[in-house]
């Protein structure tokens, strides 16, 4: 599986990418028919918060997958992204096993 990460207004250093490839790694075990996945980082300040976005979309056969996270840390907001995708990922895998 290909993970291109695009960061928005700051540059990433290596660790964040390392542990960004070391998660989505997993998720290929998960489900491995997906062959592209995009990650993108954001750095959004908003008044006085600066808020770290993370929006990931992976596509599946037949659709694309979406989900977007924000939380202090590039990290947290990661996690919590990646939970979203492993319940999509799930429901989905659900529905194309019932329509066969």
């Amino acid at each position: 599986m290909t993970v291109h990460i695009e960061t928005i207004h700051f540059t990433a250093d290596s660790k964040l990418k390392d542990y960004i490839q070391s998660k989505m790694d997993k998720i290929e075990k998960l489900y491995n028919k997906s062959n592209e996945v995009n990650v993108t980082l954001k750095l959004e300040n908003s008044g006085q918060v600066r808020d770290k976005i993370t929006e990931i979309k992976m596509r599946v056969p037949g659709q694309d997958i979406f989900v977007s996270a924000v939380d202090k840390t590039f990290e947290a907001s990661f996690d919590e992204a990646l939970d979203t995708l492993k319940r999509q990922l799930k429901k989905y895998k659900e529905k194309m096993v019932t329509t066969r």
